[in-house]
C-alpha cells in the first residue's frame, strides 16, 4: 500500500500537555498535513493557557488549553493525538479511547500499549467492543510510539525482508533512564530506588511484562506467521546501586534498585524464536557485562539469527544532546506522521501490520508549508 497523503489539512486535537504532549503540539503545529485545533490538559493550572507556551515554543499559537474534553469532541477534529499517562489507568483510559472513537473521533495514542496488537493479551470481547465503537462512529484507534512500538514492530518486520532463513529475533531497548522524567513510571511501576528485597513494584509481578511487551511478540509473530507457544517466557535481572544516585525522577540510594534486565519470549516448541529485552540502567556505567550501546546513551537494536545474520542499531538524541528527550519526540512523531492513514483506515483497532508506509513527509527543511 502507498502512504496517504490527505487532499486538505486534517484538524487535530493534542491530549495532554505533559511529557509527550507538549512535543506532539510542536509537531503537529510544524506538519503541513495538519491543523491544531484543540488541547486538552488535566491540569486546572494549565486551563486558558495558550498551547504554544505550555509547549515550549517562544510564540502563541492562539489556542488555549482546556479541562474540558467535551468542548474538544464537540470541535469534531479528525484526529485526536492521545499522550496522556495510561500506564496507571489502562482499563480506564482504554474506555476513554473507546468513547472517543465512537464519537466519530480517530485516535492515535502512545498508550496503553496493550493495544498495541489485537490478539492474545485482551479479551477478544474487548477487541471486539472496540472494533463496533469504531464502525458507530466511523473512527479508528491507533495505538504505538517507539517502545513498545516502532522499535519493535515495523523496524525488525522491514529488516526481515532481506532474510532467507530466520533462527531467532531479538529486539532490544538498551538505555540510561537518568534523565527520563517519570516519576511515576521510576519509582511505582520500576522499581527504581526500592529495596530489593521489600514489596515487588507491579512491573515485576508474573504476568504483567507479558501483558505490557507481550504484544510487541505477538505482532512480530503474526507479521511473519509463527504460532507461538503459550504463555510467553518472563525473565527479569534486577541489580542495587552501588553508590548513591541522582536521576531527575528520584534519588537512588546505595543498595536499592538501579538497573534490570527483562525479557519476554516467544517460544516455539520451545525454542526461543521472538525476544522483546530491555536493558535498563539509571547510571551509564551500571552492570557493565549487560549490553551497551554501541555509541551514546541508548539505542534500539534488532539482532536476527538465521541466514543471513544481521544486527541494527538505532540510535536518536536531540538537538541539546539528550536521548530520553528525542525518545518523546519520537514517540509522538510516530503518532502523528501516522495520522492520514489512520484517518483513511477501516474503523476500529488498528495495528502496525494494518497501516500502509508512514513516512515523515512534508517535514523536510524548507520543502513543506502549512496549507
Amino acid at each position: 500500500m502507498s502512504q496517504v497523503i490527505p487532499e486538505k489539512p486534517l484538524r487535530v486535537v493534542v491530549w495532554s500537555t505533559g511529557t509527550i504532549g507538549r512535543h506532539a503540539i510542536v509537531g503537529v503545529d510544524a506538519h503541513p498535513d495538519l491543523e491544531l485545533v484543540g488541547v486538552w490538559t488535566s491540569t486546572p493550572e494549565k486551563h486558558g493557557q495558550d498551547a504554544g507556551l505550555l509547549a515550549g515554543l517562544d510564540r502563541e499559537l492562539g489556542i488555549k488549553a482546556t479541562t474540558d474534553r467535551d468542548v474538544l469532541v464537540a470541535l469534531r477534529p479528525d484526529c485526536v493525538v492521545h499522550g496522556a499517562m495510561t500506564d496507571d489507568r489502562v482499563f480506564e483510559s482504554i474506555a476513554d479511547l473507546t468513547e472517543l472513537i465512537r464519537a466519530g473521533v480517530n485516535v492515535v495514542s502512545s498508550g496503553p500499549v496493550i493495544l498495541l496488537h489485537r490478539d492474545g493479551t485482551l479479551p477478544a470481547e474487548m477487541i471486539d467492543e472496540i472494533d463496533e465503537a469504531g464502525r458507530q462512529g466511523g473512527a479508528s484507534l491507533h495505538v504505538n510510539g517507539i517502545d513498545p512500538g516502532f522499535a519493535n514492530d515495523v523496524l525488525p518486520l522491514v529488516l526481515t525482508s532481506l532474510s532467507r532463513r530466520i533462527d531467532h529475533i531479538v529486539v532490544s531497548e538498551i538505555a540510561d533512564y537518568s534523565t527520563y522524567y517519570q516519576p511515576v513510571v521510576m519509582r511505582d511501576l520500576f522499581g527504581f530506588g526500592q529495596p530489593l528485597d521489600g514489596p515487588t513494584p507491579l512491573l515485576w509481578e508474573p504476568g504483567i511484562l507479558t501483558t505490557a511487551w507481550g504484544p510487541v511478540v505477538r505482532v512480530i509473530a503474526a507479521g511473519l506467521g509463527v504460532t507461538l507457544d503459550e504463555p510467553l517466557v518472563e525473565e527479569v535481572d534486577r541489580r542495587p546501586a552501588e553508590r548513591d544516585t541522582g536521576t531527575v525522577s528520584l534519588d537512588i540510594a546505595e543498595g536499592t534498585m538501579a538497573a534490570v534486565r527483562f525479557r519476554v519470549i516467544g517460544t516455539v516448541d520451545g525454542v526461543a524464536r521472538i525476544t522483546l529485552e530491555h536493558v535498563t540502567r539509571t547510571a551509564p556505567d551500571q552492570v557493565p557485562e549487560w549490553p551497551t550501546p554501541a555509541e551514546g546513551d541508548g539505542c534500539y537494536r534488532v539482532e536476527i539469527t538465521g541466514e543471513p545474520c544481521m544486527r541494527l542499531e538505532l540510535a536518536h538524541h536531540g538537538e541539546r544532546g539528550d536521548h530520553n528527550v528525542s525518545g518523546m519526540i519520537v514517540t509522538a512523531q510516530r503518532l502523528i506522521n501516522a495520522i492520514p492513514a489512520v484517518v483513511a483506515a477501516e474503523p476500529g483497532l488498528v495495528t502496525a501490520l494494518d497501516l500502509p508506509l508512514v513516512t515523515g513527509r512534508g517535514l523536510v527543511t524548507g520543502a513543506g508549508e502549512k496549507r
